[in-house]
């Protein structure tokens, strides 16, 4: 809308238009907020870091993340899944200023691959293969090769990219038993806490996962170790900066936490290791670190 001012003079008429100031007072605000709201977002995504997590260590990290940020004010993004699936997603995204796998394997493979910086890397916590039953064990299930007994329902992890899976698959074939508990095995998860939810939602009798899990979910499972010489291998929680981070002083601030007496004390809550004597109770002469590769004629055991 236009507003008209005319104005007599002597010899003709003048005449001015006036057009009113509010339009462009609102678009100057708009801008002002817009640069604004830019700039707090970006003040924001420097205060936030992102962490590619293996879901072995689930409950642990969520806790340890929110003492961190109450304590520093930082925000950590975690982004949970299958140790190899996380990995994945961080190669083809190029993102993430923290890996943490649920076990030393997958560091090892990210390491080779460059997506983390083989100098950072540091221990958290200690995994032990368990066999978890159902509350109670109504299966009877005393030890590795009563998962091959008639009428038992066996789950493990995806050995491709689980972890836990990975290390079920190890210990079967390492005990000559991969065929006979192969038969019994119903299901793959796709992740370390999918591979405990078969358990508590009674999916199967029994899986081959970490001894933590009946930690994660009390009164839902129960633990039958297995022998010493059953386990090849015991299991660590590493942790390495990114090499796609674009904050690596807080990355490392993150894993520095993690690493402290505060953060070791967060995980020994949940039931992890803390310290490799311990974890070296239940199989002194196990290996821990290293990497196990599945052999050239892989099959999936599910049916």
């Amino acid at each position: 809308m236009n507003y008209t001012l005319s104005k007599r003079a002597p010899s003709k008429e003048r005449r001015f238009s006036f057009v009113p100031i509010f339009p462009k007072l609102i678009v100057s605000v708009l801008v002002v907020l817009l640069v604004f709201v830019s700039f707090v977002s970006c003040t924001q995504q420097e205060k936030a870091i992102t962490a590619f997590c293996g879901s072995a260590s689930k409950p642990a990290i969520e806790e340890a993340a929110q003492a961190f940020t109450q304590k520093t004010g930082m925000k950590v993004y975690l982004n949970f899944g299958g140790s190899g699936t996380v990995l994945s997603q961080m190669k083809i995204a190029k993102e993430g200023d923290l890996y943490i796998p649920g076990s030393p394997d997958y560091m090892v493979i990210a390491e080779r691959d460059r997506v983390v910086d083989a100098g950072t890397a540091k221990i958290i916590a200690y995994l032990v293969p368990a066999i978890i039953v159902q509350p109670g064990n109504p299966k009877n299930i005393r030890t590795l090769s009563d998962l091959a007994n008639r009428g038992v329902k066996v789950g493990i992890g995806n050995p491709e990219s689980v972890c836990v899976g990975l290390y079920a698959f190890e210990i079967l074939e390492r005990s000559n038993l991969l065929e006979a508990v192969g038969k019994n095995v119903v299901t793959y998860a796709e992740s370390c806490d999918k591979t405990a939810t078969l358990i508590a939602l009674k999916s199967v009798d029994a899986i081959i996962g970490w001894d933590v899990f009946p930690t994660w979910n009390p009164g839902t499972m129960d633990a039958v170790f297995l022998k010493p010489e059953q386990i090849p291998r015991l299991a660590h929680i590493p942790v390495a900066v990114s090499t796609f981070s674009r904050d690596r002083e807080n990355a490392r601030k993150f894993m520095d936490f993690l690493v402290s007496t505060e953060g070791k004390k967060i995980f020994t809550k949940w039931g992890y290791s803390s310290t490799e004597n311990e974890a070296r109770k239940f199989a002194p002469n196990a290996q821990i670190g290293g990497e196990y590769k599945l052999p050239p004629n892989y099959r999936p055991l599910p049916k």
